[in-house]
């Protein structure tokens, strides 16, 4: 879904600055105060109110689209180009286990966009597989073409993209099927011979080619990149609940996401905030900066343990602009638990 948005050079940092002396800066500037205050009830009632106004609810919540996908899918569109989300080189170096796996592990890539997280996943391991899922079949394709263009895929299927929104229908049964998640003692490695998958960028296709199999079985990691910021918050715990219900025991899920603070968030004007910390551009697309505490409090809450929680502080150069700009993001991982 969400990515940086400004054309950057960066070196590879994680403590640029520190966190608690940019928080001291924000919190004394009188022009920042908007964003401290609490988000009254009366501001949430008012915006439903005007909600209500513009959109007609369908009888079937569960077959009515997501407003926030239908502004990603958008989003998506208007960036078709590619150019826009750049290769997220860093991802190896963040999360090294990527490479480190045993051969033919299994990712599952929540909110891929156009592939600028799966790119460096595959040029760095040559047998994962990895699964990739985004609310925008539009998108999808382009991933595809992006991943293909690349020729990193080393053998037939490596990369398979499938169309979901996660947040609101959850994870398509072949990823994991009722069964196979109540079942404890199911095997936590499959050979990817029995695994035959079209290739097709919907859930659908994908589907209906395992006609002989229930599903894929649990993923081995779970990556949250820029994603969870672009979903409201109230619907955050579903969501970090259907990424637990797939991975498997011992699998870690690895998530990099807009801290409290960062520039972006600075941006945004008043009228603009949906939530506390919670914002909302004029396409319609959110996002929502976290802090350590709220980000711990989500996973743990989920089932999660917490291996490492840190903020990573980067001053980073608009290339256009010749201006630095103090970037704060959430770096995380966090391991399901091995049932004794």
């Amino acid at each position: 879904m969400s990515g940086e948005e400004e054309e950057t050079k960066t070196d590879y940092h994680s403590r640029d600055f520190d966190w608690e002396t940019l928080k001291q800066q924000i919190e004394r500037n009188p022009s920042y105060q908007y964003h401290l205050l609490p988000f009254t009830s009366q501001q949430q009632q008012q915006q439903e109110e005007q909600k209500r106004e513009n959109t007609q609810l369908e009888e079937n919540e569960e077959e009515r689209e997501s407003e926030d996908s239908k502004a990603w899918k958008n989003f998506h569109l208007r960036h078709s180009s590619g150019k826009f989300f750049k290769e997220r080189r860093y991802l190896l170096k963040e999360f090294p286990e990527l490479v480190s796996c045993t051969k033919f592990s299994k990712v599952l890539e929540v909110g891929c966009g156009n592939g600028s997280s799966v790119i460096p996943i595959l040029r760095g391991n040559k047998t994962i597989i990895v699964y990739a899922c985004d609310c925008s079949e539009k998108t999808l394709e382009r991933a595809k073409e992006i991943v293909d263009a690349a020729n990193i895929s080393r053998f037939e299927h490596q990369f398979q993209p499938f169309c979901c929104d996660f947040t609101f229908t959850g994870f398509l049964k072949w990823l994991l099927c009722d069964s196979c998640q109540t079942d404890c003692h199911q095997k936590q490695q499959q050979k990817y011979s029995d695994v035959k998958e079209s290739g097709a960028a919907d859930g659908e296709g994908l589907r209906s080619s395992k006609e002989g199999s229930c599903c894929i079985g649990r993923v081995d990691f779970v990556t949250l990149i820029f994603t969870l910021s672009a979903v409201p918050l109230k619907r955050m715990p579903k969501a970090i609940g259907e990424c637990f219900s797939v991975l498997r025991p011992g699998g870690l899920l690895l998530f990099r996401d807009y801290g409290l603070y960062d520039m972006t968030m600075l941006r945004f004007e008043s009228e603009q905030r949906v939530g506390f910390r919670e914002y909302m551009r004029a396409d319609g697309t959110r996002s929502y900066f976290f802090c350590l505490d709220t980000v711990r409090d989500l996973f743990v809450a989920a089932g999660f343990i917490e291996l490492e929680l840190a903020y990573c502080c980067i001053n980073s150069t608009n290339r256009r602009k010749g201006k630095s700009m103090l970037r704060v993001w959430v770096h995380g991982k966090f391991q399901k638990p091995i049932p004794m």
